[in-house]
Parts: structure tokens; sequence; C-alpha cells
């Protein structure tokens, strides 16, 4: 997608965010506090990231996520800008910004996949299927 397609498409913030690195303030930005049942997906390609099943309340103002759906799906690269060493994490369809990654999340990985709302949609559980989604209702039903 060509730049101004997508400035047209994504919000100024949602542009900034996933064009330009940028971050959106803790506890200002739309998914930070969703605990619904659903999925999370690229805002450019649409492709899913993260289930709210791997999310959990990191205290950081940011929605936080233990793993993604589908590693293959992010890119991680160094990132040592605001004279900070971190682990960047792009979608590799849309190589857009998402957020960064950190070592200090719960077990048993102990990883923090630290994200921006705004580089991602949330689809809820009972949308799933109507959005295109519904292989993933697989993430959400009870074991026996």
């Amino acid at each position: 997608m060509k730049n101004e397609e997508l400035q047209k498409k994504l919000t100024p913030v949602q542009y900034e965010v996933t064009q330009h690195n940028g971050t959106e303030p803790p506890f200002h930005n739309e998914y930070w506090n969703e605990f619904r049942d659903g999925i999370y997906v690229d805002i450019i390609s649409g492709k899913p990231l993260f289930s709210s099943k791997d999310k959990y309340d990191a205290g950081c103002g940011w929605p936080s996520f233990t793993k993604p759906i589908d590693a293959e799906e992010l890119m991680e690269h160094r990132d040592t800008s605001h004279g900070m060493i971190r682990t960047e994490v792009r979608s590799k369809t849309a190589d857009s910004h998402l957020g960064h990654v950190f070592p200090d999340g719960p077990g048993p990985s102990h990883l923090r996949y630290c994200m921006n709302s705004a580089a991602m949609r949330f689809i809820p559980k009972e949308e799933l299927e109507e959005a295109g989604y519904g292989e993933y209702l697989r993430l959400f039903k009870e074991k026996d």
C-alpha cells in the first residue's frame, strides 16, 4: 500500500505509530484495558497477531502479550533509539511498527510483547466468523 493510501486509511496516530515507529501514550490508548475474548490483527494487513488468551495486565499502560498467534508474522530488530537497547517488533506482511518485546514477562517464556493499540484492530470472539477469522474460534474452545 502506498503512503498516500495509508494516510487516507489510517488515523494520524495509527500512521505515526506504524510508519514512523511512534509510540502512543500509556493508559491513553484503545486496548490497554481491553480484556474481552478475541484476537488482535495488524491494522494494515489484517494478519492475526495476538490472542486475548495470551494478554495480561503488565501495568505498563499498553496491551501486553506473552506470545503471538503466529511468530512467523513478526520480525524483531535491535532498536537503539531513545538511549536504550530494545527489541522492536514489526509485522512481516505490512512491515509496520507494532511495539517492542521485553524479557520481563510471566513464565514460561518470560516475554512481554508490549504493543501499540494503534497498530492493531481488536476483533471480539463473537465477530470472528463474520469478519473472516472463523478459524481462530478454536483458540476459545473449552478443553475437556
